[in-house]
């Protein structure tokens, strides 16, 4: 069965017309006589959205039961079973209801098209996998409805539904995508023209690139070698010069004046290796090709000329730029060079820009290795077979006659061996006393210097020739293989090095022995001073050789600064080390500013966390608690006035008035103490095994009669608690959610057995709590929303959490299906093992975003529908924040 044919209509964000587009592809389609049904769409309410829906077959929707309420879920059994020719399915990235047969929509759809059902389907730019991170640092909002790029990269068809920001924002003033009421939330939040534009430009590039990769595809595929300048691609072809930086900061202006323009920076090596390009400035401008936004190839190719223009026509390139040839006058006689091969071959569709620079006319050498370091033993096994050698074999031979053919094989291979055990230099002098040999004992006349035929004089010539290509061949064979040795092994160091300090999993001190090991050293310090004339401090020290005081003092001193530096006992290490460990010392320098930056943060962070509290604890003292003396102060001032008569009513009424206030203070006092106890590490649980239903009536003391239902069962078993502490926790829990439950509906206390825990959960029906606020309201001095400050100093529910991890349990926040909020207290049950509890509870995250207003712990976010809600859980996700199926976004945006 042929698959089916996917299109998405993608979008830049909700509002911009990708529903009314896919219904209006469909029907176009029906005109035409295609069998188009809608599997699932969502209107959201949109009058000229939903005139589309008339006129086109409807499936039924599945119906799914969540917590009491009724979702609608698209149907796929009965899609499948009617077969149309074309399904429309909204909303890709959805996910589906709890027990459905696939967690997410696009997998229903893939189902779909394996069953030879073409898709007409929508998606916003925000949902797909890869750009979730993008999008969050834009809007502030973390997409967790996703759909894997691959899936929409494989669809058949992409077509963007784009509208400007101005004109989007404007359909959302005139009420054409959300309610009136959560106009202005969504214009301040989501729908900024910044937030739009920044959307925009990532499905234009988004579909750009998807584009350019068909368009390669196709070129590929018709073996199209013209070059298409649909876009400025601009390469820049590199030597591993020093010069390679001018070209590529030239290259990059090129590409900055051209729409879309794109840099490709590109090496050609041989395939034996042996060019001699320094690997460091390569690395240096791999770094600033990819810092201007471009990128670095490396290509192997013999002919150089034609690889790089086989590269740029293979990328679409546009423009090549080269820079002028750095050799002499006299080395044209072997050739026009790179550059007037590249400009001669290129032809008219490929412009080629030559560059000068500083390095032109300067010589063609490239900075490389000075040579294999053979080690001593090496050397002097070189030379003793390079010049005893030839000595030796001519003894041996002078009792067998062997033919001078054979006796110049057998020097040969002497030769050979002395290349290959110390270098060029011994198997010169092999060759040099060899040829001496075979002319003075095997050449006729014998015993002479002399050669009688002419004949021998070209084989010695030869011989000669040969050793010395042969020698020369293999020393440098040795010396490249040292250097690719070396250089893998820096390349390892490298990348260790830079990999664990930039994770930060490099203290300095073990980054320290980790150098004093690579380079077998006794120590390694790193020494700074505060100025020109301070005396040098030991920062940080590995090793147990001599203590260093100044760098002068070190076998090595790598300055990194002027007040600083890495300092090495022990050896005194090759020159060509002296790169790998500038860049050792550099990363200790980095390290050091790290650990350093993360101790002033701390610092800082503990200085605002008490100044917070500080700060939060005038504030109760000078309103909070103010309050309640001012009103006990008023009506003492009014009991004892003599001027007034009061009824013994209204003597009643300001006694009553002074108690509550008295009431009012002994509990913020206490809460106050709470919280300093337990900022203190001094609460000490007193762990006893202890039934519920014995301390949680006793925690109702303070709210209303009647506002509280309880529903403890007697058989659960008992909990290890300290009933003081847990009484505590109860009371402030259970006051919180009668404070702010809606009047006439009271909070419901209950409790059950799970496994070795037991939880209470305190559910109340206000208007519950957004997500990003459920875990701050536990913090100090928090009123969340719009609470008023007489409502409390907001310690209530931070007091409660310490209490209850004090006591090994935990305090959450969830939602109340059907709105509210519910208070999760879980606590071990009576012979459950222990777990180390925490005696205070963790400091307040630090956050990059604006602090939130002070809050309470209590709920201020306006209640959804409750089809809204459950629909909401149902995803189990944050739906799209700005996307109309979810109207309680703005809100939640907005607080």
């Amino acid at each position: 069965m042929a698959r089916g044919r996917l299109r998405i209509h993608l979008g830049a964000a909700p509002g911009v017309g990708k529903t009314y587009a896919m219904l209006a592809e469909a029907h176009r389609r029906a005109e035409r006589g295609t069998d188009c049904v809608i599997a699932f769409a969502q209107p959201h309410g949109r009058p000229r959205t939903e005139a589309l829906l008339e006129g086109l077959e409807q499936i039924p929707y599945g119906e799914a039961e969540h917590r009491g309420t009724v979702v609608t879920e698209m149907d796929l059994d009965a899609v499948l079973a009617r077969r149309p020719q074309v399904a429309l399915v909204d909303e890709l990235a959805h996910t589906n209801a709890r027990g459905s047969r696939n967690a997410k929509r696009w997998q229903d759809v893939e189902e779909l098209l394996a069953a030879g059902i073409d898709v007409l389907s929508t998606v916003n730019i925000q949902h797909l996998e890869s750009l979730g991170d993008v999008v969050e640092s834009i809007t502030g909002v973390r997409e967790r409805e996703t759909v894997p790029d691959e899936v929409v990269r494989r669809a058949d068809q992409v077509e963007l539904v784009d509208m400007t920001p101005e004109a989007l924002r404007r359909r959302m003033a005139h009420g054409n995508i959300h309610q009136p009421d959560k106009v202005d939330a969504a214009l301040s939040n989501y729908f900024r023209p910044g937030n739009l534009t920044a959307l925009r430009e990532l499905a234009l590039l988004w579909v750009a690139d998807r584009v350019d990769a068909h368009l390669q595809r196709y070129r590929s595929e018709h073996e199209v070698s013209a070059i298409w300048g649909s876009r400025e691609r601009i390469v820049v072809g590199l030597t591993g010069g020093p010069e390679g930086r001018t070209l590529i900061r030239r290259a990059a202006r090129l590409a900055e004046k051209g729409a879309g323009g794109e840099l490709l920076a590109v090496y050609i090596s041989r395939s034996d290796g042996l060019t001699a390009a320094s690997p460091k400035e390569l690395a240096e401008q791999r770094t600033l090709a990819e810092d201007l936004g471009g990128s670095f190839h490396h290509v192997v190719g013999e002919d150089i000329p034609a690889a790089l223009l086989a590269f740029a026509r293979g990328a679409n390139a546009t423009q090549l730029v080269l820079g002028s040839s750095r050799r002499r006058a006299w080395q044209y006689v072997f050739g026009p060079g790179v550059g007037a091969t590249v400009a001669r071959d290129s032809g008219p569709d490929l412009d080629v820009h030559i560059v000068t620079h500083e390095e032109v006319a300067k010589g063609r050498g490239l900075p490389g290795a000075r040579g294999a370091r053979l080690g001593g033993s090496r050397l002097a096994w070189g030379w003793a077979v390079g010049v005893g050698g030839p000595a030796a074999l001519s003894v041996l031979l002078s009792a067998v006659d062997l033919g001078l053919a054979n006796n110049m094989l057998l020097f040969l291979t002497l030769t050979v061996a002395a290349a290959l055990l110390g270098g060029l230099l011994p198997a010169l002098a092999s060759a040099a006393a060899g040829s001496l040999l075979l002319n003075y004992f095997y050449t006729p006349p014998l015993y002479t210097w002399t050669i009688a035929n002419p004949k021998n004089i070209i084989a010695i010539v030869i011989f000669i020739a040969v050793g010395a290509s042969v020698a020369s061949v293999v020393d440098l064979a040795a010396r490249r293989t040292h250097q690719a040795a070396r250089l893998r092994a820096e390349s390892e160091i490298l990348s260790f090095l830079a990999g664990n300090v930039l994770r930060g999993e490099t203290g300095l001190e073990e980054l320290l022995e980790r150098v004093r090991e690579t380079f077998g050293m006794e120590s390694a310090a790193l020494l700074e001073r505060a100025g020109d004339v301070e005396p040098w401090t030991c920062a940080g020290r590995a090793g147990r050789g001599r203590p260093v005081e100044r760098p002068e003092d070190a076998d090595v001193e790598v300055p990194v600064g002027d007040h600083l530096a890495l300092a090495l006992t022990g050896r005194v290490p090759p020159a060509e080390d002296r790169r790998v460990l500038g860049a050792f010392a550099a990363q200790a320098a980095v390290v050091l500013d790290r650990r350093r930056l993360r101790e002033q943060a701390d610092r800082a962070l503990a200085l605002a966390e008490g100044n917070r509290i500080r700060t939060a604890l005038l504030a109760a003292v000078s309103h909070d608690l103010r309050t309640p003396l001012a009103g006990i102060k008023a009506a003492v001032s009014s009991l004892r006035s003599e001027d007034v008569d009061w009824s013994p009513e209204d003597r009643a009424e300001l006694l009553e008035g002074i108690e509550d206030g008295a009431d009012r203070l002994d509990h913020l006092v206490g809460n106050l103490l709470d919280m300093s106890r337990l900022r203190t590490g001094t609460v000490t649980p007193l762990i006893r095994e202890i039934d519920l239903d014995e301390v949680v009536p006793m925690a109702l003391g303070g709210v209303p009669e009647g506002s509280v239902v309880l529903d403890v069962p007697e058989a659960l078993p008992m909990v290890a608690v300290d009933p003081g502490l847990l009484e505590r926790a109860m009371a402030n829990v259970i006051e919180n959610a009668v404070t702010h439950g809606p009047p006439g509906r009271p909070v419901l206390v209950a409790a059950s057995a799970l496994a070795d825990r037991v939880e209470v959960r305190v559910v109340d029906r206000g208007p519950g709590v957004p997500d990003d606020a459920k875990d701050r309201i536990f913090e100090p001095f928090q009123r969340h929303g719009d609470a008023p400050r007489g409502a409390g100093v907001g310690l209530g529910l931070a007091v409660a959490r310490g209490f209850a991890e004090a006591m090994g349990g935990t305090l959450t926040a969830e939602d109340t299906p059907g709105g509210g909020l519910t208070m999760a207290l879980t606590l071990r049950a009576a012979g459950a093992p222990h777990e180390p509890a925490r005696t205070a509870p963790p400091a307040p995250r630090a956050s990059s975003a604006a602090p939130p207003p002070s809050a309470s712990p209590a709920p201020s976010a306006p209640p959804t529908e409750p089809t809204e809600r459950a629909e909401r859980a149902e995803r189990a996700e944050t739906p799209d924040p700005v996307d109309p199926a979810s109207p309680a976004e703005s809100e939640r945006q907005s607080s």
